[in-house]
């Protein structure tokens, strides 16, 4: 890779603290439960019928949508004024993303909460505003969690997922000050083995596509079976290769972040974005295509590189460039 040819983002520093999205697990009571179930299905309701209008009138402007639905809101869903605000606001969001189509919200998509809807009673509760009102919710953390939530910044997510409550936290972590790399680290993605740097090291990927095949011969043989112990066994499995991925792409991120870091090192790597759409393959080989872990890893890359800071592309064929003191390690 000595011919590796750099196009490159380049990261400026314009904060002097960053962002980071914490998971914490909520552990409500049973009567509890059905309260947050209770108002995330009303909440989402009122987002459908808020898209609905926004379509209908070609308009993402959250000032007219509060205008037209903010009473209706109020009074045909129930919402509180503190909630009915943030309802308009996630429509605006949605439709803005793309206004060929009408948003349209599942009845337990992720709620999101500000301060005045949510507040911490110290590191082990959480007061949530609920339609029934404001309930005591235990939370669940672990050790890297207690020492960046005393930084709780803004708002927080409710989530539910598989049957389980999650807050989606986002808390400021202050970073160092920016330090002008040496040299750089280039770091090529590939299929057969995810990584490959330019000081000659691989970082294979053969276990992960193994688990890949296994998989996809499992849910294969399960899908044909058709029987409803068959489809639990799927619904249980239906996240474990993903969970894999992203534990696989995350420990390669991180080996690559700790190299480049120590060696007073940035890291320069390829942007493949769309490269699906631009090349074909045969009809055997399109699963394993599909399935590459090469965006996952990417998307770490920059989430470890950017922490926060303003980019700016340079050149068709961009690539990421992050400045080592920037870098981020769990």
């Amino acid at each position: 890779m000595s011919s590796f040819r750099i196009d490159v983002w380049t990261y400026f520093l314009r904060n002097i603290s960053m962002q980071l999205t914490l998971t914490v697990h909520l552990q409500p009571n049973t009567t509890q439960a059905q309260s947050l179930l209770g108002t995330m299905e009303r909440f989402n309701a009122a987002c459908n019928a808020i898209a609905n209008i926004a379509f209908r009138e070609h308009t993402a402007s959250q000032v007219k949508l509060h205008h037209l639905m903010y009473r209706e809101v109020r009074e045909r869903f129930g919402l509180s004024a503190q909630m009915a605000v943030p309802a308009i606001g996630k429509v605006v969001e949605s439709y803005k993303r793309d206004k060929s189509i009408q948003p349209t919200f599942r009845p337990y998509r992720a709620i999101v909460y500000d301060d005045r809807l949510l507040s911490w009673k110290g590191l082990d509760r959480v007061s949530i505003l609920t339609l029934a009102g404001r309930i005591m919710v235990p939370v669940v953390m672990g050790s890297y969690h207690v020492q960046r939530l005393r930084r709780v910044r803004g708002q927080a997510d409710l989530i539910y997922r598989d049957g389980q409550f999650y807050l989606a936290v986002v808390v400021d972590v202050p970073e160092p000050p920016p330090l002008q790399p040496d040299d750089w680290l280039g770091v090529d993605l590939v299929i057969v083995n995810i990584a490959a740097d330019s000081d000659g090291h691989t970082y294979s990927g053969s276990p992960l596509n193994g688990l890949r095949k296994r998989h996809a011969n499992l849910r294969q043989r399960l899908q044909k079976k058709g029987t409803k112990s068959a489809k639990r066994l799927l619904k249980k499995r239906r996240r474990k290769e993903q969970r894999l991925a992203t534990n696989e792409n995350h420990r390669i991120a991180k080996r690559l972040v700790t190299k480049a870091k120590d060696t007073s090192r940035g890291i320069a790597l390829e942007d493949l974005t769309g490269i699906r759409d631009r090349i074909t393959v045969k009809k055997a080989q399109r699963p394993r295509q599909h399935s590459w872990g090469i965006p996952p890893i990417a998307h770490v890359y920059h989430l470890q590189g950017e922490t926060g800071g303003r980019a700016r592309r340079l050149g068709r064929s961009a690539q990421y460039l992050a400045d080592v003191s920037r870098l981020w390690i769990d």
